[in-house]
């Protein structure tokens, strides 16, 4: 239903962005569960745990992933009226270092919790 929305106030080719990351996450989250649980059972273990690790594992890195998208977004918009060649070098930029950042940030948390 919100997709819908956005679709029909913004334009299906807006929407479509908001119809594709539920349709591919939900699929490779659920192919990623499965793959680890077969190959922990092929060894002899439940594997349901490694299975749901992964998973979340790969949510996370779709977050962070997206929130990096963002930047390179936010990035390119202020400065495409300037010089489009150089707001693509730093939207890159941008991205580069928001993927970087946050991929630092969630590595130090995760080694201050253990």
């Amino acid at each position: 239903m919100f997709t819908g929305f956005i679709s029909s106030s913004l334009g299906p080719s807006i929407g479509g962005l908001f119809l594709a990351l539920p349709a591919i996450f939900c699929a490779s989250a659920t192919l990623i569960e499965k793959h680890e649980v077969r190959k922990k059972r092929e060894a002899g273990l439940q594997g349901e745990r490694r299975g749901e690790q992964a998973a979340a594992l790969d949510a996370l890195g779709a977050a962070l992933g997206s929130l990096a998208l963002l930047s390179f977004a936010a990035t390119f918009l202020v400065l495409v009226g300037r010089n489009y060649w150089w707001a693509f070098v730093a939207a890159c930029a941008t991205w580069l270092l928001t993927s970087v950042g946050a991929w630092w940030i969630r590595r130090r948390i995760s080694v201050a919790r253990k």
